[in-house]
C-alpha cells in the first residue's frame, strides 16, 4: 500500500472521501476528482496535516477531456498511477411514469459514461506499465430492482457487467475489483427531486446504514492484496438489510 498512488472521482464526499482518507492514513498518495472543488481542498489539506499526501483537480466525468486530464495530472504531480477508483455516481430515484427523463440521462452520462471515460483514460497507463488495478463503485443496485430504481439500477447492472469485461480484457498486471456497497452514510438520496419520495427513501431504505468507511476498508482489503491476487467482487451490506 506504502507510496501506491490512487485515483478517486466522486472525491468530494461520501463514498470517495472515505476512500481517500482511509488510504492516505495507510500511506497512499492520493488525488482527489470531482466538481466541488471547495471540498477537495479541505480533504486534501486535512489529508496533509496529518502527514498524509494528496493532490485534487477540478473533474466532470461526463466530460472524456476532463477524465483525460485528471489522470495527466495524476501522472504529471506524482509520477505514476496505480489505482484507479471510478465512484462518481447520482441517485434520483423517481417512479418510469414520473417522466424524468432529464434524470434518466443524468444517471447514464454519470453513472455509466463516467465510468467508462475513466477506463479509457487510465487503461493506456496500466496496459503500458503492465500494472494497476480499477476500483468500480457500483451498488446492491446492480443485482437488485425495485419501484423506483429501474433506471438507477440500470446503470449498476450496465457498470457490473462493464467490469467484468474489463476483468476478462484487460491486459496482463492490471486488476479489476468491483464493490457494491449496500445503504451506506452519503449524499445520494440529495439527488431525489420528489419531495416525498426523498423523504421515504431516506427514512425506509437507508434508516440502517454503515459508515462509508466500511466501503474504504474493503477498497483497501482489495488493493493490498499481493500482485498476482484479483478481488472480483465485493459486496458490503448493513447486517439488517437483507431482502435488497
Amino acid at each position: 500500500m506504502q507510496h501506491k498512488v490512487v485515483a478517486i472521482t466522486g472525491a468530494s464526499s461520501g463514498i470517495g472521501e472515505a476512500i481517500a482518507r482511509h488510504l492516505a492514513a495507510k500511506g497512499c498518495r492520493i488525488v482527489l476528482g470531482a466538481r466541488r472543488t471547495d471540498r477537495l481542498q479541505q480533504i486534501a489539506d486535512d489529508i496533509t496535516a496529518a502527514g498524509g499526501q494528496a493532490a485534487w483537480q477540478p473533474l466532470d466525468v461526463t466530460q472524456p477531456e476532463s477524465m483525460n486530464a485528471f489522470v495527466q495530472f495524476a501522472l504529471s504531480t506524482f509520477g505514476q498511477l496505480d489505482v484507479m477508483v471510478n465512484n462518481a455516481g447520482v441517485m434520483p430515484l423517481s417512479y418510469l411514469n414520473a417522466y424524468k427523463v432529464a434524470e434518466w440521462h443524468q444517471m447514464v452520462d454519470v453513472n455509466i459514461k463516467g465510468v467508462l471515460h475513466g477506463i479509457a483514460a487510465a487503461l493506456p497507463v496500466f496496459e503500458q506499465q503492465a500494472s494497476g488495478q480499477f476500483i468500480q463503485i457500483t451498488s446492491v443496485g446492480d443485482r437488485w430492482v425495485g419501484p423506483t430504481s429501474s433506471v438507477y439500477s440500470a446503470t449498476k447492472f450496465a457498470v457490473r457487467a462493464l467490469t467484468d469485461g474489463l476483468r476478462q480484457e484487460a491486459g496482463p498486471g492490471v486488476r479489476v475489483t468491483l464493490i457494491a456497497p449496500g445503504a451506506t452514510e452519503s449524499e445520494l438520496a440529495e439527488s431525489i427531486s420528489d419531495p416525498a419520495l426523498k423523504k421515504l427513501a431516506i427514512e425506509q431504505f437507508r434508516s440502517d446504514t454503515i459508515p462509508a468507511e466500511a466501503i474504504a476498508r474493503a477498497a483497501a482489503y482489495a488493493i493490498e492484496q499481493p500482485d498476482d491476487v484479483d478481488v472480483n467482487e465485493i459486496v458490503v451490506r448493513p447486517i439488517k438489510q437483507k431482502s435488497f
